[in-house]
């Protein structure tokens, strides 16, 4: 087999593979542990929360591989030069900073992406133990005559992050396409969507909100998601200080902008619609767009927050149907408003203060928030009106098993 020519080293795979499986036992264990015993829906919801958790956290890594520059810190996938880690590839690390003392391989950028690649491979595991268990769930339901709950949307979180993972290795071998490392960042904050809405159906807490409410928020939500990709492509390429100061830009109020090729999607970074260098004037199309973004997204989120406000003082349209529902609907209103008030003060010093990691690193991780509230809200609105609620049954001979009402 020595004339085989084999494109693809899969120890390094396999070892990567290994390090996930052992980074996810670790919350295994304790979730196992803590909770051993409890009914099958409430296991599979625990399981989920945890999933949904360290995705959170994922989330957190990534951003933080992005924005200390540690994408290419191992430059190729899925090992760092074909070692499991940084320890294994300490010779050919210190070769490429030796060659190019301000490139983008040091032994800290190194250890920063594959700690990224070590929590993706977690939560991978996490996600196919759950897949597992929900299928397992499923199938002791269909032979006991029970309502379980459907093992699909775990099989969609399963296969939602292998496409994730895909996007990954591809912003490595693609050399920060801004495209792609925009698309794996809206693939990681969709997943943590799906996680939540997956959680919720396990335990609903129905919000009956007005007709009129409910398209108003699930309208909200898409503008927020828009948004959220604005802001990833300003920081995909690089974008947040095109314009230090506020609320002018570069001391004026419409400074020059080229948006033909800052919004050319296909493109290397760096690189403008017809290959030549980005000219910075696409810098500042980019980073005013998601300026004014930010401004529809914040009136439309304190309108929102008005509707629920007043919602609340009709004391109608609660949570769960009891006479705490106007109550509820503000305490949205003001989780809204917290979310809000953290996005502009973190998104303001960005700008002002130059974009420094800890300002940078809370307004990803308000962003992942806001979504995150999004996905809840909208799971509760639509038990809200479908009133699809599955309630746990003790376990039975350790297997897992559950009723429904």
């Amino acid at each position: 087999m020595n004339g085989l020519a084999i494109g693809f080293d899969f120890e390094p795979l396999l070892e990567l593979l290994a390090m996930a499986a052992l980074v996810g036992a670790v919350p295994l264990v304790w979730w196992q542990w803590r909770h051993r015993g409890d009914a099958a829906a409430k296991r599979l919801r625990a399981l989920t929360v945890l999933a949904t958790f360290l995705t959170f956290d994922l989330i957190l890594i990534g951003a933080l591989t992005r924005l200390t520059d540690s994408g290419l810190g191992c430059p190729d996938w899925p090992g760092c030069y074909g070692s499991a880690s940084p320890i294994g590839a300490k010779a050919e690390i210190l070769a490429a900073q030796t060659a190019m003392p301000t490139g983008p391989v040091t032994h800290g950028k190194a250890w920063m992406e594959m700690l990224h690649r070590y929590m993706a491979g977690g939560v991978g595991f996490l996600l196919v133990v759950l897949a597992v268990v929900s299928w397992w769930v499923w199938w002791r339901g269909r032979r006991t005559g029970e309502a379980t709950p459907s093992p699909w949307w775990a099989t969609l979180s399963l296969v939602w992050i292998l496409v994730q993972g895909f996007f990954g290795a591809w912003t490595v071998t693609m050399k920060l396409f801004p495209a792609i490392v925009t698309t794996h960042l809206l693939l990681a904050l969709g997943l943590l969507m799906l996680l939540a809405w997956q959680a919720e159906s396990y335990a609903p807490k129905p919000l009956a909100w007005s007709a009129g409410l409910r398209r108003a928020f699930a309208a909200f939500t898409v503008l927020a998601i828009a948004q959220v990709a604005l802001g990833g492509w300003v920081s995909t390429n690089y974008a947040v200080l095109a314009c230090q100061d506020f609320p002018t830009c570069q001391g004026q109020w419409l400074p020059p902008t080229d948006f033909e090729h800052g919004f050319t999607l296909w493109r290397e970074l760096g690189r403008g619609a017809h290959g030549g260098w980005l000219p910075f004037e696409a810098l500042t199309a980019i980073h005013l767009a998601h300026r004014g973004g930010a401004m529809i997204v914040f009136a439309a989120l304190l309108a929102l927050a008005w509707a629920l406000w007043r919602q609340g003082g009709s004391r109608t349209g609660g949570e769960g149907g009891n006479d705490g529902g106007g109550l509820e609907a503000r305490r949205w209103a003001r989780r809204l408003l917290a979310v809000g008030a953290w996005q502009l003060a973190s998104g303001l010093s960005n700008v002002v203060l130059g974009w420094p990691l800890v300002a940078a690193l809370a307004h990803t991780g308000g962003a992942a928030a806001l979504l995150l509230m999004c996905a809840i809200v909208l799971a509760r609105l639509r038990a809200g009106t479908t009133r699809d609620v599955i309630e746990p049954v003790p376990v039975r001979a350790g297997i897992l098993t559950m009723g429904s009402k």
